[in-house]
């Protein structure tokens, strides 16, 4: 009897990417070890991300791209560069609800089986340490209410990966050597969630 291969679309920005870390060391591919780990079979992650895409740039980039009809789960972790460009809140409410719906529909249209990520807060880094710091965790706030009020409209489930992103304010660790992104420990702590999340439907 054949085996059946779980597939995993990844759609998002750097944080989705695992810049400034080693590829084996990014979420995507982390939650894919965790889930092999646990006697599940999937094939190695795809990711569709470039650093320093908005949401419009992925939802652009989707509709231009052939990808597979069907995805066993999608994740989704997108708006940061949003938030970083100075953009308007309405117009990536637009965006992430198309992003949304896109996802939804590569998994045969099972919202249970997309994934959101909420945005991790950049604010606490040293490379924002010239900035105003609380006014970017303010608007990070904004940014990631929209996505846990779209998510909850359309059952998807959200896992809030922003509070454990905050911690690197006071740990080095969570940092990657361009002290800007997430280092590979800290994309684990959100790889387990993920994880957890999909065990639920392949258990």
């Amino acid at each position: 009897m054949t085996k059946h291969y779980n597939t995993l679309l990844c759609l998002g920005d750097s944080y989705t990417i695992g810049e400034s870390v080693p590829l084996h060391d990014s979420f995507p591919y982390q939650t894919v070890q965790l889930l092999r780990k646990s006697g599940l079979h999937f094939h190695a992650p795809e990711i569709v991300a470039v650093t320093g895409w908005t949401t419009f740039e992925l939802a652009n980039h989707l509709l231009h791209i052939q990808l597979n009809d069907h995805y066993d789960f999608v994740t989704l972790l997108i708006g940061v560069n949003n938030q970083y460009r100075g953009l308007q809140t309405s117009d990536f409410n637009e965006d992430f609800t198309f992003l949304l719906k896109k996802a939804i529909h590569l998994t045969h249209e099972k919202p249970e089986r997309v994934i959101v990520l909420s945005i991790p807060d950049w604010g606490v880094t040293p490379f924002a340490a010239e900035r105003d710091q609380k006014e970017i965790s303010k608007e990070i706030n904004a940014f990631n209410a929209i996505c846990k009020e779209l998510c909850e409209q359309h059952k998807v489930p959200f896992i809030d990966i922003t509070e454990s992103s905050r911690k690197a304010e006071y740990d080095i660790n969570l940092l990657a050597k361009d002290q800007l992104h997430y280092s590979g420990k800290e994309h684990y702590n959100w790889a387990k969630e993920v994880a957890e999340v999909i065990k639920t439907y392949e258990s």
